[in-house]
Protein backbone atom coordinates (compact mmCIF):
# COMPACT_ATOMS: atom_id res chain seq x y z
CA UNK A 1 0.00 0.00 0.00
CA UNK A 2 1.27 2.98 -0.86
CA UNK A 3 2.12 5.64 1.67
CA UNK A 4 0.86 9.13 1.00
CA UNK A 5 1.74 12.39 3.17
CA UNK A 6 0.15 15.89 3.44
CA UNK A 7 2.56 18.37 3.49
CA UNK A 8 0.30 21.11 5.20
CA UNK A 9 1.07 18.55 8.20
CA UNK A 10 4.76 17.87 7.92
CA UNK A 11 6.87 21.47 8.01
CA UNK A 12 10.05 19.40 6.69
CA UNK A 13 8.41 19.64 2.85
CA UNK A 14 7.78 22.98 2.74
CA UNK A 15 11.33 24.50 3.44
CA UNK A 16 12.25 23.39 -0.01
CA UNK A 17 10.49 26.31 -1.78
CA UNK A 18 11.75 28.66 0.89
CA UNK A 19 15.35 28.02 0.55
CA UNK A 20 15.40 27.73 -3.03
CA UNK A 21 13.70 31.47 -2.83
CA UNK A 22 16.61 32.50 -0.52
CA UNK A 23 19.29 30.81 -3.15
CA UNK A 24 18.00 33.29 -5.78
CA UNK A 25 17.68 36.31 -3.21
CA UNK A 26 21.11 35.72 -2.26
CA UNK A 27 23.01 35.19 -5.86
CA UNK A 28 20.95 38.32 -6.92
CA UNK A 29 22.19 40.42 -4.04
CA UNK A 30 26.04 38.83 -4.99
CA UNK A 31 25.42 40.17 -8.49
CA UNK A 32 24.34 42.92 -8.05
CA UNK A 33 27.35 43.62 -5.46
CA UNK A 34 29.47 42.57 -7.61
CA UNK A 35 28.19 44.97 -10.11
CA UNK A 36 28.61 48.02 -7.53
CA UNK A 37 32.20 47.05 -6.58
CA UNK A 38 33.18 46.73 -10.44
CA UNK A 39 31.62 50.29 -11.00
CA UNK A 40 33.66 51.38 -8.07
CA UNK A 41 37.08 50.52 -9.23
CA UNK A 42 38.89 53.57 -11.18
CA UNK A 43 42.21 53.78 -12.43
CA UNK A 44 45.43 55.78 -10.17
CA UNK A 45 47.65 55.99 -13.18
CA UNK A 46 48.21 59.42 -13.24
CA UNK A 47 46.97 61.51 -16.79
CA UNK A 48 49.91 61.26 -19.59
CA UNK A 49 52.06 64.08 -19.46
CA UNK A 50 51.39 66.50 -22.87
CA UNK A 51 54.33 68.26 -22.53
CA UNK A 52 56.91 67.64 -25.42
CA UNK A 53 59.98 66.43 -25.66
CA UNK A 54 62.47 68.67 -27.41
CA UNK A 55 64.64 66.92 -30.04
CA UNK A 56 68.38 66.00 -28.76
CA UNK A 57 70.97 67.40 -30.56
CA UNK A 58 71.88 66.22 -34.22
CA UNK A 59 74.55 62.75 -33.71
CA UNK A 60 74.39 62.80 -38.02
CA UNK A 61 74.42 59.08 -37.56
CA UNK A 62 76.61 58.34 -34.26
CA UNK A 63 78.11 60.95 -32.62
CA UNK A 64 77.50 59.36 -28.65
CA UNK A 65 80.59 57.89 -27.07
CA UNK A 66 80.61 53.96 -27.75
CA UNK A 67 83.54 51.41 -26.80
CA UNK A 68 85.24 48.97 -29.18
CA UNK A 69 88.04 46.56 -27.97
CA UNK A 70 88.06 47.84 -24.53
CA UNK A 71 88.42 51.08 -25.79
CA UNK A 72 85.97 54.25 -25.50
CA UNK A 73 85.77 57.19 -27.69
CA UNK A 74 83.69 60.62 -27.33
CA UNK A 75 83.86 62.15 -30.51
CA UNK A 76 84.03 65.78 -30.65
CA UNK A 77 81.21 68.09 -30.62
CA UNK A 78 82.56 70.02 -33.42
CA UNK A 79 85.52 69.84 -36.13
CA UNK A 80 86.57 73.35 -36.24
CA UNK A 81 89.68 73.78 -36.66
CA UNK A 82 90.77 70.03 -36.07
CA UNK A 83 94.11 68.80 -37.32
CA UNK A 84 96.25 65.77 -37.28
CA UNK A 85 99.30 63.81 -38.47
CA UNK A 86 99.69 60.21 -38.89
CA UNK A 87 99.70 57.13 -40.35
CA UNK A 88 96.25 56.26 -42.96
CA UNK A 89 95.42 53.03 -44.11
CA UNK A 90 92.25 52.07 -46.34
CA UNK A 91 89.30 49.48 -46.39
CA UNK A 92 88.02 48.14 -49.85
CA UNK A 93 86.01 45.38 -51.16
CA UNK A 94 85.47 43.51 -47.73
CA UNK A 95 83.10 46.09 -46.59
CA UNK A 96 81.54 47.42 -49.78
CA UNK A 97 78.27 47.29 -49.60
CA UNK A 98 77.79 46.55 -45.75
CA UNK A 99 76.53 49.60 -42.93
CA UNK A 100 78.91 52.18 -41.99
CA UNK A 101 78.68 53.35 -38.25
CA UNK A 102 76.70 56.29 -40.14
CA UNK A 103 74.19 54.10 -41.34
CA UNK A 104 74.98 54.85 -44.61
CA UNK A 105 75.69 51.30 -46.91
CA UNK A 106 79.77 52.07 -47.49
CA UNK A 107 80.72 52.14 -51.35
CA UNK A 108 84.09 51.73 -52.06
CA UNK A 109 84.26 54.14 -54.78
CA UNK A 110 83.13 57.03 -53.52
CA UNK A 111 85.05 59.49 -51.27
CA UNK A 112 84.62 58.80 -47.92
CA UNK A 113 86.62 57.87 -45.02
CA UNK A 114 86.90 56.49 -41.29
CA UNK A 115 87.84 58.19 -37.80
CA UNK A 116 87.20 57.78 -34.34
CA UNK A 117 86.02 60.91 -33.11
CA UNK A 118 85.18 63.22 -35.98
CA UNK A 119 81.76 64.45 -36.21
CA UNK A 120 79.59 61.97 -39.05
CA UNK A 121 80.02 64.23 -42.47
CA UNK A 122 82.46 66.37 -41.32
CA UNK A 123 84.39 66.65 -44.28
CA UNK A 124 88.43 66.12 -44.14
CA UNK A 125 91.32 67.26 -46.81
CA UNK A 126 94.08 64.27 -46.67
CA UNK A 127 97.17 64.95 -47.64
CA UNK A 128 100.07 62.12 -48.77
CA UNK A 129 103.01 63.17 -46.68
CA UNK A 130 105.07 61.54 -49.42
CA UNK A 131 104.00 62.50 -52.52
CA UNK A 132 102.30 65.61 -51.98
CA UNK A 133 98.94 64.37 -52.96
CA UNK A 134 95.32 65.40 -51.64
CA UNK A 135 92.11 64.53 -51.33
CA UNK A 136 88.86 65.56 -50.07
CA UNK A 137 87.37 63.19 -48.03
CA UNK A 138 83.83 62.63 -45.99
CA UNK A 139 83.78 60.79 -42.55
CA UNK A 140 80.54 58.38 -42.56
CA UNK A 141 82.21 55.67 -40.73
CA UNK A 142 84.36 54.75 -37.38
CA UNK A 143 87.73 53.55 -37.13
CA UNK A 144 90.32 52.81 -37.72
CA UNK A 145 91.13 50.73 -34.12
CA UNK A 146 95.05 50.34 -34.74
CA UNK A 147 97.12 52.32 -32.35
CA UNK A 148 98.86 53.99 -34.95
CA UNK A 149 96.44 54.73 -37.26
CA UNK A 150 94.44 58.22 -37.46
CA UNK A 151 92.25 57.28 -40.93
CA UNK A 152 90.72 54.65 -42.49
CA UNK A 153 90.45 55.58 -46.32
CA UNK A 154 87.54 54.62 -49.13
CA UNK A 155 89.51 52.47 -52.37
CA UNK A 156 88.91 55.21 -54.20
CA UNK A 157 90.10 58.09 -51.70
CA UNK A 158 93.31 55.46 -51.18
CA UNK A 159 93.78 55.20 -54.87
CA UNK A 160 93.33 58.84 -55.31
CA UNK A 161 96.55 59.61 -52.39
CA UNK A 162 98.52 56.70 -54.06
CA UNK A 163 98.47 54.69 -50.90
CA UNK A 164 96.34 51.29 -52.19
CA UNK A 165 99.88 49.76 -53.56
CA UNK A 166 101.86 50.11 -49.84
CA UNK A 167 98.77 49.55 -47.84
CA UNK A 168 99.45 52.77 -45.47
CA UNK A 169 100.94 56.40 -45.69
CA UNK A 170 101.83 59.07 -43.86
CA UNK A 171 99.42 62.07 -43.86
CA UNK A 172 98.05 65.21 -42.71
CA UNK A 173 94.52 65.59 -41.98
CA UNK A 174 92.64 69.34 -41.85
CA UNK A 175 88.51 69.34 -40.92
CA UNK A 176 86.79 71.75 -42.58
CA UNK A 177 83.93 71.32 -40.03
CA UNK A 178 80.62 70.72 -39.38
CA UNK A 179 79.64 73.93 -38.75
CA UNK A 180 79.50 75.52 -42.34
CA UNK A 181 75.11 75.98 -43.58
CA UNK A 182 76.80 75.16 -47.36
CA UNK A 183 77.57 71.50 -47.09
CA UNK A 184 76.68 69.98 -49.92
CA UNK A 185 74.56 67.02 -50.17
CA UNK A 186 72.43 65.49 -51.33
CA UNK A 187 71.54 64.39 -48.00
CA UNK A 188 68.78 62.27 -46.59
CA UNK A 189 66.72 61.59 -43.19
CA UNK A 190 66.72 57.71 -42.88
CA UNK A 191 63.14 57.53 -41.24
CA UNK A 192 62.97 53.78 -40.48
CA UNK A 193 64.20 50.55 -41.38
CA UNK A 194 61.65 47.40 -41.95
CA UNK A 195 61.72 43.39 -42.58
CA UNK A 196 58.30 44.32 -44.11
CA UNK A 197 58.46 45.83 -47.54
CA UNK A 198 54.83 47.01 -47.41
CA UNK A 199 55.26 48.96 -44.22
CA UNK A 200 58.29 50.94 -45.90
CA UNK A 201 55.86 51.89 -48.62
CA UNK A 202 53.18 53.15 -46.54
CA UNK A 203 55.90 55.14 -44.70
CA UNK A 204 57.03 56.22 -47.85
CA UNK A 205 53.75 57.31 -49.44
CA UNK A 206 53.28 59.18 -46.18
CA UNK A 207 56.39 61.59 -45.71
CA UNK A 208 55.98 62.12 -50.15
CA UNK A 209 52.59 63.40 -48.92
CA UNK A 210 53.91 65.87 -46.00
CA UNK A 211 56.17 67.08 -48.96
CA UNK A 212 59.40 64.83 -48.87
CA UNK A 213 58.40 64.51 -52.45
CA UNK A 214 61.82 62.51 -53.45
CA UNK A 215 61.31 60.27 -50.62
CA UNK A 216 63.38 56.89 -51.26
CA UNK A 217 63.31 52.91 -50.36
CA UNK A 218 66.62 51.46 -50.37
CA UNK A 219 66.87 47.60 -49.63
CA UNK A 220 70.05 46.00 -47.71
CA UNK A 221 70.56 42.48 -46.60
CA UNK A 222 72.48 42.01 -43.44
CA UNK A 223 73.06 38.70 -42.03
CA UNK A 224 70.40 37.17 -44.42
CA UNK A 225 67.81 39.18 -43.12
CA UNK A 226 66.58 41.56 -46.00
CA UNK A 227 66.01 45.60 -44.42
CA UNK A 228 63.40 48.80 -46.34
CA UNK A 229 64.90 51.70 -45.23
CA UNK A 230 63.20 54.80 -45.40
CA UNK A 231 65.47 57.77 -46.67
CA UNK A 232 62.95 60.82 -46.67
CA UNK A 233 64.85 63.88 -48.87
CA UNK A 234 66.14 64.89 -50.82
CA UNK A 235 67.97 67.74 -48.95
CA UNK A 236 70.49 70.05 -50.54
CA UNK A 237 72.57 71.26 -47.77
CA UNK A 238 73.38 69.31 -44.25
CA UNK A 239 71.31 72.69 -42.97
CA UNK A 240 68.13 71.55 -44.32
CA UNK A 241 68.83 68.06 -43.51
CA UNK A 242 68.77 69.50 -39.85
CA UNK A 243 65.94 71.13 -40.57
CA UNK A 244 64.05 67.92 -41.68
CA UNK A 245 65.44 65.84 -39.02
CA UNK A 246 64.27 68.36 -36.27
CA UNK A 247 60.32 67.95 -37.40
CA UNK A 248 60.60 64.23 -38.51
CA UNK A 249 61.80 63.59 -35.00
CA UNK A 250 58.51 64.19 -33.19
CA UNK A 251 57.25 60.51 -34.71
CA UNK A 252 60.26 59.39 -35.38
CA UNK A 253 62.82 59.83 -32.69
CA UNK A 254 65.44 57.35 -33.75
CA UNK A 255 65.74 59.49 -37.19
CA UNK A 256 69.11 60.75 -38.19
CA UNK A 257 70.82 62.43 -41.22
CA UNK A 258 73.27 60.21 -43.93
CA UNK A 259 74.33 61.58 -46.74
CA UNK A 260 73.93 59.82 -50.35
Amino acid sequence: MPITTDSSKDPSMNRYPVLMLTAVLMLTACMMNLAGCTKRITSTRPPASKTRVPPPPAKHGTQKTYTVMGQTYTPVASADDYRESGIASWYGRKFHGRLTASGEIYNMYKLTAAHRILPMQTMVEVTNRDNGRHVVVRVNDRGPFVNNRILDLSYEAAKQLDVVGPGTARVNIEAFGTHKKDLKGPFYVQVGSFTIAKNATKLQIKLMQEGYSQTRIHQIVLSATTYWQVHAGTFQTLDEAENARHHLFRENPSCFILAD
